[in-house]
């Protein structure tokens, strides 16, 4: 009984140091994987981040391009990028101008409307908050029209407004309107441009984005009393909230998510709207 007992408790002292290295080798798998999984994140967010701060400079040389290719009908300019988590297109139709001409005879609407082009990526990947907005170029946020030659054509800003369309973290180029006012002899003049963005195609060959100055149109208004820009948001969810334009002077917001400015020309006054159909292909080999 006494030997029985003896090789009992022998057996005892040779299984534990084998439990005991079985926990210690399941603890240090546990605290590899654990390590391993935290790297792949940080790798994967470091990643991420630099995917989305290019996207702010590539986006305004988009934006920089558009004006550069609408007023010459031909005229291609392709912009590459790179990135490993976002991607890019374009939403046709997301904004809607109309440009109301008023003179003594009466008033006459141009309406156009536009696409933007963005950049996005997953918030899986990146995200900075929801309802963030950061304006990228230029450096003031903007109305939907901008006084002077140097104004910008494209507004450039970053958006995360979750949930639209997905959740997504996006980086936009957006067209508004340059107004140039001058005077020539007695005459004042309202020079006003607008590009038109439209998607001609998605080969997605390459990381690029390919802009193509298609046709211009010139329309003329003499002895005007007025001018009205009004701004629609045809897409859910894609209205003033997400474009944030700056609504100083004389800009009002309707109940309908419309916004509006009434712009005070002078007496007899001509104005000469420009506009510009741009096509823009993403991912064109060239």
């Amino acid at each position: 009984m006494k030997s029985y007992a003896r090789k009992s408790f022998r057996n005892k002292k040779g299984v534990e140091p084998i439990v005991a290295t079985v926990i210690i080798t399941g603890a240090i798998i546990a605290l590899v994987t654990a390590a391993m999984i935290f790297a792949n994140n940080l790798l994967t967010a470091t990643v991420a981040q630099g995917d989305f701060n290019s996207a702010k400079q590539f986006m305004q040389t988009v934006a920089m391009q558009i004006d550069d290719v609408a007023w010459q009908m031909g005229q291609t300019e392709t912009v590459s990028y790179s990135s490993t988590y976002g991607t890019v297109n374009v939403l046709n139709g997301a904004l809607k101008y109309t440009i109301t001409m008023t003179n003594a005879t009466g008033s006459t609407p141009y309406t156009f409307t536009t696409g933007i082009i963005y950049f996005y990526m997953p918030v899986s990947y990146y995200s900075i908050s929801n309802s963030y907005f950061s304006q990228i170029w230029p450096s003031q946020v903007l109305n939907p029209v901008n006084d002077g030659s140097t104004a910008p054509v494209a507004t450039v800003f970053a958006v995360e407004k979750i949930p639209l369309n997905g959740s997504y973290i996006r980086v936009v180029a957006a067209p508004v309107i340059r107004l140039i006012p001058s005077n020539i002899t007695s005459t004042s003049y309202y020079t006003l441009y607008l590009p038109m963005l439209s998607l001609a195609g998605s080969p997605m060959v390459a990381q690029s984005i390919t802009l193509k100055g298609n046709s211009i149109s010139v329309h003329t208004q003499n002895n005007l009393k007025s001018i009205t820009i009004t701004v629609n948001f045809p897409i859910s969810g894609f209205d003033q909230t997400f474009f944030n334009f700056a609504l100083g002077g004389g800009w009002t917001k309707y109940s309908n998510g419309t916004i509006s400015e009434l712009l005070t020309v002078s007496q007899g006054s001509v104005a000469q709207l420009y506009t510009a159909s741009v096509s823009v292909s993403l991912g064109a080999n060239v």
